[in-house]
């Protein structure tokens, strides 16, 4: 284990408090790297870009800097955040209760053909368990529900909502009592809980009864460290009892990575890894300038089981107000409505009027 490590480490401490193979309807499966064609280049030999455990430049210092303090020391820094041993930094968190325990499953503990407008006609058989997505309107776009582990993304350019469409689609489950992960690399760990609150979400509640982890991780040591959290994550929401978790947003990892290959390549085993954790995921991803259909990179989409898009809608009128609409692009092993539906964002979330139409 290398100090490079520590940023999600100490992310997690702060917080006090099988992949389905399944035929899907229509939908290509999830694409690997090398079948994407739209880039020839070639990846690095071997296929990584973490950063190597003696690099001076990224080594040792890298978390404190992004993550300030160590909250159970009040140290700036001179004290080690966590043990060497992974484990034991997760049995000895304040408030885990692990200490005895033989393994480290608590470390989140208190981590804190369709027709144009409808469905086929022919209800699609499948004895995949179900889930809603939790947004009022969206849900009835949807025969039967999102497939349970379903690998979501919604698309959207700034200000369409994507973060409040995360924020609700885990409220839905925390309000069942359910455990849930919030991973955040655009907010602060405050910035996300204050917002759930004024849409009516207790999300500093749900962390408080050790129903919910946020954890906000800088997207530098996320994309330097992405390999050993690849093989780390699964586990720890498996341990947790996680049933959903959103990341958001998968645009600013993406990011972290010139080299198209190794994007495609680092992408793709992250996105296994987090159908390896047997939840079910939503993902935010900004929408290309380009293209409000694709997403910045155009990489996600294909790599994910559905595809929710969000866009701004101008008339021909320029005088006429601007609308937000959303469209169901995908939902591998699901029928859902093809139409473009309208959509407010309120105090209490986000509402998708499903009997009305764009004008």
């Amino acid at each position: 284990m290398t100090e490079d490590d520590d940023w999600f480490e100490a992310a997690l401490r702060r917080d006090d408090g099988s992949e389905d193979e399944s035929e899907g309807d229509g939908d290509d499966s999830p694409e690997s790297p090398e079948s994407m064609a739209d880039d020839t280049s070639e990846p690095p030999a071997d296929g990584t870009t973490d950063v190597p455990a003696d690099d001076p430049a990224t080594a040792g210092a890298s978390a404190p800097t992004a993550f300030g303090t160590d909250d159970a020391t009040g140290s700036d820094g001179d004290a080690p955040l966590f043990d060497d041993d992974f484990a034991t930094a997760f049995r000895n968190a304040p408030g885990t209760g692990l200490d005895d325990e033989p393994d480290f499953g608590g470390g989140f503990g208190d981590a804190g053909g369709l027709d144009a407008g409808g469905f086929d006609d022919e209800d699609f058989e499948s004895n995949i368990p179900r889930v809603d997505v939790g947004i009022e309107g969206l849900d009835g776009m949807i025969q039967g529900g999102v497939p349970e582990r379903t690998l979501m993304v919604a698309i959207g350019n700034a200000g369409t909502g994507k973060t409040t469409f995360g924020l609700q689609f885990l409220d839905r489950a925390l309000s069942r009592g359910e455990n849930a992960v919030y991973i955040t690399l655009e907010e602060s760990r405050e910035r996300i809980l204050d917002s759930a609150t004024e849409k009516g979400w207790p999300y500093d509640r749900y962390v408080e009864d050790g129903l919910l982890a946020v954890v906000d991780v800088d997207p530098i040591e996320m994309a330097n460290s992405l390999s050993s959290i690849q093989s780390e994550l699964p586990e720890l929401v498996r341990d947790f009892g996680a049933t959903r978790l959103v990341l958001d947003s998968v645009s600013l990892l993406e990011m972290m990575y010139e080299d198209r290959a190794t994007r495609r390549n680092e992408i793709y085993d992250f996105t296994r890894s987090l159908k390896e954790a047997g939840v079910t995921t939503m993902l935010t991803s900004e929408a290309s300038d380009d293209n409000p259909y694709a997403s910045r990179h155009g990489i996600i989409e294909y790599l994910t089981d559905a595809v929710f898009v969000l866009q701004y809608v101008r008339g021909a009128d320029d005088f006429r107000e601007t609308r937000l609409a959303i469209e169901i692009q995908k939902i591998r092993d699901a029928n859902h409505s093809r139409e473009i539906k309208p959509y407010d964002i309120t105090n209490e979330g986000i509402s998708v009027y499903q009997q009305a139409n764009l004008f």
